[in-house]
């Protein structure tokens, strides 16, 4: 019989990756202050490709450290987009949070190997790494350990509140808006969000408002199987009913789901945990109608697309189980970063190559603008096809495009607006106000795995 460090060897070669691998001995449980070390750890060992910031503190004054990975760490390159893996949202789902240890190593490993695709990968990308975002209840979880965790031990921050059940919802907001020709983007927070969230949900928030990414996974346990949006369904909430709630771009949802359960090892089968998901993949309403969700969120306020990833039957597995879910989970992890470079990208300029930002960028026939960045640059997850592509910005005549995706990256489509002619009658398209529109009413809690 061969022993799991020869079947993590096998692995790497049939998975077409170097073979700077972590033994099956090294792999290990991390509190906080050993994530911390391993972090910094990263960080020397490769210093030119990574950086470590913090986005905020957990109630107990924790750092919500951060470990990003660029060929220009700090710094947004035009055209370079933006990634984000999180993990230990619920602080009792662990295996994600050391998931994205071991990838933060295996990333510096490999760079410094010369492997060719991810050394391509982080010269291409600005990936940021947030292992846990809430250590306060990992720290909870881990007292009782894996052998005694209990379902909810430790989900939850230090004042047991859930995150995923945290976010302002703005998915009620949506819901009207498609009824009445609204805002399908960038929707407003409710007046004083801040003060209805937790530290944890408010430090998140405000790094989502500083990056500009397009896309992102959120790593949980207690299934497997990649949720995409939206979470909250659209049908009033009936007992033993679901109904699939699809989102204007649920085709390439399904894609960038596909892509991580089809990697995975074993997620595409369907049967795993005693529940059943074909091909590995479930829209969040379909399963459960969860409100006030970080998925759904990242959607309908930012430009980024964001799926949740459930990775473990076992929310807090034991050691021994470690190597060998890395194993299952390494490629699927570099799998879905290289999604980002997929659809169209380009700058927004006026008639004097100067970057217009905030410019808004619509694709005919789906319902869901994504708007340029502070450098005027821009990025649209797109499925290959032909699409109709418009840019606008206040001030400016609105520019229209068609462009061929394919299934390679990203196709570059750049757009230069004129002045809008002063007396000339072209608006921005009106919406209502969030203090217009109804308040959405909120279902009693779920507590399953998300």
């Amino acid at each position: 019989m061969l022993s799991g460090s020869s079947l993590i060897w096998i692995g790497a070669l049939l998975l077409g990756l170097e073979a700077s691998l972590t033994r099956a001995s090294d792999f290990q449980h991390h509190g906080y202050e050993e994530m911390v070390r391993a972090l910094f750890a990263v960080q020397s060992d490769c210093p030119y490709i990574t950086r470590i910031y913090s986005i905020g503190r957990s109630i107990e004054g924790r750092h919500l450290y951060v470990l990003e990975f660029s060929d220009n760490p700090g710094i947004h390159e035009a055209l370079e987009p933006e990634f984000k893996y999180v993990g230990n949202m619920h602080g009792n789902e662990v295996l994600g949070k050391e998931l994205l240890i071991y990838l933060a190593q295996f990333l510096c490993e490999e760079y410094r190997a010369g492997n060719e695709r991810i050394t391509h990968l982080i010269h291409d990308t600005r990936i940021h790494i947030l292992p846990s975002m809430n250590p306060d209840g990992y720290e909870v979880a881990a007292r009782q350990g894996p052998e005694f965790n209990g379902y909810l031990v430790g989900r939850g921050n230090a004042k047991e509140v859930d995150l995923n059940r945290n976010f302002p919802d703005l998915n009620g907001l949506m819901y009207y808006y498609e009824k009445h020709n609204g805002q399908n983007h960038h929707l407003p927070l409710p007046d004083n969000w801040e003060q209805q969230v937790e530290p944890e949900t408010l430090a998140v928030i405000k790094w989502m408002q500083n990056y500009n990414f397009v896309l992102s996974a959120n790593l949980h346990g207690g299934a497997v199987v990649a949720n995409y949006p939206f979470d909250k369904s659209r049908e009033p909430r009936i007992r033993g009913k679901t109904s699939y709630s699809a989102s204007p771009d649920d085709k390439i949802f399904k894609k960038l789901a596909k892509t991580y359960s089809y990697a995975h090892s074993w997620m595409h089968k369907g049967w795993n945990c005693g529940d059943y998901f074909d091909e590995g993949i479930t829209n969040g309403a379909s399963w459960y109608s969860l409100s006030k969700g970080m998925q759904d969120f990242n959607y309908l306020y930012t430009n980024c697309f964001e799926i949740t990833l459930e990775l473990s039957c076992d929310k807090f597995p034991p050691v021994t189980a470690l190597a060998s879910e890395w194993l299952a989970n390494r490629e699927a992890l570099v799998s879905y970063m290289e999604q980002v470079h997929h659809g169209i990208k380009g700058m927004v300029y006026d008639e004097n190559n100067n970057p217009i930002s905030s410019a808004v960028i619509s694709v005919a026939s789906i319902n869901h603008d994504i708007t340029s960045g502070t450098d005027g640059d821009y990025f649209r997850l797109l499925l290959p096809g032909t699409y109709t592509v418009t840019a606008s910005a206040l001030g400016y005549q609105p520019c229209t495009k068609t462009v061929t995706v394919g299934p390679a990256e990203a196709v570059q489509l750049d757009f230069y607006l004129k002045v809008q002619p002063k007396g000339s009658n072209l608006t921005v398209k009106p919406y209502p106000n969030k203090k217009g529109s109804p308040t959405a009413k909120i279902p009693p809690t779920n507590l399953g795995p998300r």
